[in-house]
């Protein structure tokens, strides 16, 4: 049981669940399990949830996010600093370079474990005493929404409820899956070239468990209410210690059922409901967030109908999208691509992201690039250094899973002979296309300082992963971004403005309209428009690395004959005889325009 920590929350007279709550939950429980089950989950659910209301009641919230939100993705010690626990240190940083830039930091995980970096959890009890303790977690509220990442699909080998499992105790049954390895599951849907199925001695024999990811992460049982119990235990925990956004990892393979492909099945969307109702009652303001690295089409479904599952789900296909675009120098496929995107409520967006502590995902632009398109971004990745991970097919066949590698090594490569200045550029223009969309922007901290592949780092774990995943000295991070000839400053000091633009202007607003007309290939333009607030910003990015001119046409939707108020990057702006306007972009060149209205 997850003892339940101090809250950051004011108290205020106590509530309890609604009725008509408490009748949701019930559906969600009847569609789940058999009725005399259903009905005793309910009960003990609806108890769990009154005990959390009185020691936690909710407070009044407004809008779930606006334009001032942008995240950053951070592992709890991604900066140490000698003598102090890391998850201080890492928001001690934050404070002194970001802190009215940002406004949320999202902490992978922050439990003891035993593989993975953290997504293997050997103790949700405790925060893995090498980052801090939950004092530090909750720390960062109220300065920053928190995002704790909740990996519930599985545990580690040596997680409590595991070893009970093993060990044959009672109240730990099938708490986990243990299948005959003679059973055909060749239409499990397989992310990972491993085994499916490990064998582990147990009290009672020789058992073969599902392992999703690893033989270290054992998949939990959720078809056992018990299981359903335990672990929304431990997402009131993250909810009474500051969280405001809940991040689902893994999710899609929440459910398993043996005849199935066991993702995505109508059994764990009905999981992610009960969630969600859950938090709308006793957290309201509080964001669900699935992380479901899949073709676009089965993302977008954890919507549901954008009230009842996510507030936000990963963007995945935006990283490949615009990394492709650079390498084509062609913004057509992204154009067209961003132009289908719609979510179904204004209090549903989408989570934006380029670089992330995984690679850059393969899988959602499967439907949407050519399969040579595909196999360039590979051979571009691994000729500037990184790797690629592959996932393993029925037949025995892989594919690209994704890309290893730091962002702004898979936009330059650092052989290449480039000026420091050109890659800054190009990386800089990527990064300003993620805060220009709509949607929430989250970025990760190795993109936020400018950090290039760590090879040493792959090479002496052995794992692919790790090339992105480096540990840093915040003396000499700070030593670097102070040195103004330094890769990190050009980096730093590009973000700033670009943040504050972002987080002043309300058609920044996740919601707020989006335009992209059809111009020059080799330029993305962005036309965001917030309505009600009456503000308009343009915002133009080159691509490519040659000069490229766009001309303000009506035609194309473009405010022509009107002044505009340079936000970001001044351009060179001509007239013509008539009066109409031009602007000279320069090579990866960005330029965002408040536009009067």
């Amino acid at each position: 049981m997850v003892v339940p920590v101090t809250s950051p929350r004011a108290p205020h007279a106590a509530a309890a669940l609604g009725q008509g709550t408490r009748a949701r939950i019930r559906e969600h429980l009847d569609a789940l399990y058999p009725p005399a089950s259903a009905g005793r989950t309910w009960q003990r659910l609806c108890e769990r949830l009154d005990r959390f209301l009185e020691l936690h009641p909710p407070e009044p919230v407004a809008e779930p996010f606006d334009e001032t939100d942008v995240m950053v993705i951070a592992y709890g010690d991604m900066v140490r600093a000698e003598g102090e626990a890391p998850l201080q240190t890492l928001r001690g940083f934050l404070d002194d370079h970001f802190g009215d830039l940002v406004s949320g930091v999202h902490l992978l995980p922050i439990h003891p474990y035993t593989s993975d970096d953290g997504f293997s959890v050997a103790d949700f009890d405790r925060v893995d005493p090498r980052l801090g303790d939950w004092d530090d977690v909750t720390a960062y509220r109220p300065d920053y929404d928190l995002m704790l990442d909740a990996v519930v699909n599985h545990v580690s080998a040596s997680h409590p409820w595991f070893r009970a499992w093993v060990a044959g105790d009672p109240s730990y049954a099938d708490f986990f899956i243990d299948v005959d390895p003679s059973t055909d599951l060749s239409r499990v849907t397989r992310p990972r070239t491993s085994p499916l199925l490990t064998p582990v001695e147990t009290a009672h024999g020789t058992a073969h468990v599902w392992t999703t990811f690893s033989a270290d992460q054992v998949d939990l049982n959720f078809a056992n209410p018990e299981v359903l119990l335990a672990v929304t235990d431990v997402l009131l925990h993250y909810l009474s210690a500051g969280a405001t956004r809940l991040r689902l990892d893994a999710i899609a393979f929440l459910w398993k059922e043996i005849g199935t492909s066991c993702i995505h099945l109508p059994q764990t969307h009905e999981v992610v409901r009960l969630w969600r109702t859950i938090v709308d009652a006793v957290a309201p303001g509080t964001l669900i967030v699935t992380e479901t690295n899949v073709p676009q089409d089965e993302n977008v479904r954890y919507f549901g109908d954008g009230t009842d599952e996510a507030h936000m789900v990963y963007q995945f296909p935006l990283a490949p999208l615009v990394l492709h675009a650079f390498h084509k120098r062609d913004a057509r496929t992204l154009r067209l691509w961003l132009e289908s995107l719609r979510t179904p409520s204004p209090v549903a967006t989408f989570l934006n992201f380029l670089g992330c502590h995984d690679g850059i995902g393969m899988r959602p632009v499967e439907r949407i690039l050519p399969r040579q398109d595909i196999y360039e971004l590979v051979n571009r990745v691994q000729a500037h250094g990184g790797g690629v991970s592959l996932r393993a097919h029925a037949d025995g066949s892989s594919s690209p899973y994704e890309l290893n590698t730091t962002y702004f090594d898979a936009l330059s490569n650092p052989l290449a002979g480039e000026t420091m200045e050109s890659q800054v550029a190009r990386f800089m223009s990527a990064h300003a296309v993620l805060l220009a969309l709509a949607g929430m922007p989250a970025v990760y901290f190795h993109s936020l300082v400018g950090s290039r592949n760590w090879r040493e780092g792959m090479a002496k774990t052995g794992k692919l992963r790790t090339i992105n995943r480096e540990r840093l000295d915040r003396d000499a991070l700070e030593a670097e971004i102070a040195d103004p000839l330094s890769l990190r400053r050009a980096v730093v000091d590009r973000w700033r403005p670009r943040l504050a633009a972002r987080r002043a202007h309300p058609a920044f607003h996740p919601g707020a309209e989006q335009r992209l007309p059809s111009v020059d290939p080799g330029l993305l333009v962005v036309d965001r428009e917030a309505r009600e607030a009456g503000d308009r910003v343009l915002c133009v990015h080159n691509l490519t690395d040659e000069p490229r001119t766009l001309t303000l046409d009506e035609r194309a939707g473009l405010p022509a004959r009107t002044r505009l108020a340079a936000l970001v990057s001044k351009l060179e702006v001509t007239t013509d005889a008539r009066g109409g306007l031009s602007l000279v972009v320069p090579p990866n060149g960005v330029g965002w325009f408040h536009v009067p209205t």
